[in-house]
């Protein structure tokens, strides 16, 4: 079994800056890709930016130019840094972990608010 771990969220003001961490840990075999998704309230989950082993990344529309997905391959984690937040960036985050074999994992989510 899989355990994703997330940390960092918080309450920010608009225009501040947050750093999310996801560690895995447990059965890891091998990891193809992590990301991190967003929930709001009334909303559908929806991808924020994702980040494979060889470093592709992808993201959202919404935050290209403001978030940066990175990894640390040897410590399994996964960092998205915040910058330039907005109070629609508000939602619970999660961390989603992809195995080669298709196996996915979620992790148990962290809130962000931006607000003044």
């Amino acid at each position: 079994q899989v355990h994703l771990v997330e940390s960092g969220g918080g309450l920010v003001q608009p225009g501040g800056s947050l750093r999310l961490s996801c560690a895995a840990s447990g059965s890891i075999s091998s990891i193809y890709a992590m990301g991190w998704y967003r929930q709001a309230p009334e909303k559908q989950r929806e991808l924020v930016a994702i980040i494979t082993g060889g470093a592709y990344t992808n993201y959202a529309d919404s935050v290209k130019g403001r978030f940066t997905i990175s990894r640390e391959n040897a410590k399994n984690t996964v960092y998205l840094q915040m910058n330039s937040l907005k109070p629609e960036d508000t939602a619970v985050y999660y961390c989603k972990l992809t195995s080669h074999s298709g196996s996915v994992y979620w992790g148990q989510g962290t809130q962000v608010t931006v607000s003044s």
